[in-house]
């Protein structure tokens, strides 16, 4: 965010999706309530050091490293916010004065602080924990808008890839050498991760679709979701077909390294030193890329999601449900996850980084990797 944006903010007033807390030289009690409110609703913009008539009072520069690690232990403990959720901080300069702007995106899960569902509306936070149809209608609304929570209660253990399970503990490790799901059981691990949960309208537990895409065995995958693959196309000399293909129907953690084994097979890489360390460029790009393709997407929609290597670009196709339109910029946009259980899971894993990242650094490495892209 940026301050002309902060400046646009304040002159509105707060609302359904913008809360103003004074957090001078502590984070407010209440800061969590309207996190949880707005995980619950649909997202919105915590601002500390901001009075509620939106004047710039600040936060003590002293107390604000504090202040951020106080936010993100307690959004990473379950007994303070669960289930447990990522949240990006950032430090705001405001006319000589430093503003805290935490932005919280909506969860595809029903959450809690301190035991309490809050919700949100024009007028602030409110406790819904003791109205249990409102309660129901919010577990409803979230596994509609979210298909990645759709339940499979015939889903069993069995049905999931067992090494699969012995890679992500691999990958999880070299994220966080004491990673929580290292001593976890494949069952303990799923549950963990967000995969099981419970159906609000049926009454039935089971597995989600989440769960099944990012573990399951392919023939189960198939039976949950036959229309189910995505399209790596090289057309270069062949223009009406192509001159390879990888045509991919399976888990999205294989998907991932097929997808990237296939830009490394047909596009060059570039010497880049950042620093003292070479990096490659394409790597880093692709990554971003190939993360945001499969995180970012309906999978209930029959549409296959592609990547096409030309002669003179490279594109992605993939259907999802934007909530803007028009070109990026980098420096100043929210970022929404589609699937918000599939991307945590893999930011667990190291296959991508904090919430809104990807387009940055795909905007910073796209002007050194261009010239060299032609395959």
């Amino acid at each position: 965010m940026t301050a002309d944006k902060l400046k646009e903010i304040l002159q509105k007033g707060e609302g359904i999706e913008y809360e103003f807390k004074t957090s001078l030289f502590e984070l407010n009690k209440d800061a969590f309530e309207s996190i949880c409110a707005f995980l619950n609703r649909r997202g919105g913009h915590l601002l500390l050091g901001v009075k509620n008539d939106g004047t710039v009072e600040g936060v003590m520069e002293n107390c604000i490293q504090n202040i951020l690690n106080n936010i993100v232990t307690n959004a990473n403990n379950p007994q303070k916010l669960n289930p447990p959720f990522y949240l990006s901080t950032q430090v705001i300069d405001y006319k000589g004065k430093k503003v805290i702007h935490v932005y919280v995106p909506e969860s595809s899960q029903v959450h809690s602080t301190n035991g309490k569902i809050f919700d949100r509306n024009e007028d602030g936070d409110f406790d819904i924990s003791r109205q249990t149809e409102q309660v129901t209608q919010l577990y409803l609304r979230k596994q509609t808008t979210y298909s990645e929570n759709r339940i499979y209660p015939y889903i069993k253990l069995s049905d999931f890839k067992g090494e699969l399970f012995i890679r992500v503990r691999t990958l999880a490790k070299n994220q966080r050498s004491d990673h929580p799901w290292l001593d976890m059981t494949d069952e303990e691990l799923l549950r963990s991760a967000g995969l099981y949960k419970h159906d609000h309208q049926t009454g039935k537990n089971g597995y989600t679709l989440a769960a099944v895409l990012l573990l399951g065995e392919d023939e189960v995958i198939q039976s949950v979701l036959p229309h189910h693959k995505t399209d790596s196309i090289l057309r270069v000399e062949n223009m009406d077909r192509y001159d390879d293909r990888d045509d991919i129907r399976t888990n999205l953690i294989e998907s991932y390294d097929r997808l990237m084994a296939f830009v490394r097979k047909h596009l060059p890489d570039k010497f880049y030193q950042e620093g003292e360390q070479r990096i490659s460029v394409r790597d880093r790009i692709f990554r971003e890329v190939i993360g945001n393709l499969l995180i970012h997407r309906e999978y209930t929609n029959a549409f296959p999601a592609k990547l096409i290597i030309e002669k003179d670009r490279i594109s992605t196709e993939n259907w999802n449900r934007p909530h803007d339109n028009g070109v990026i910029d980098p420096l100043n946009f929210s970022p929404y996850p589609k699937n918000p259980i599939i991307a945590k899971f893999f930011k667990e894993i190291g296959r991508v980084d904090e919430l809104g990242s990807g387009v940055r650094n795909t905007f910073r490495y796209y002007s050194i990797y261009t010239p060299e892209t032609n395959p």
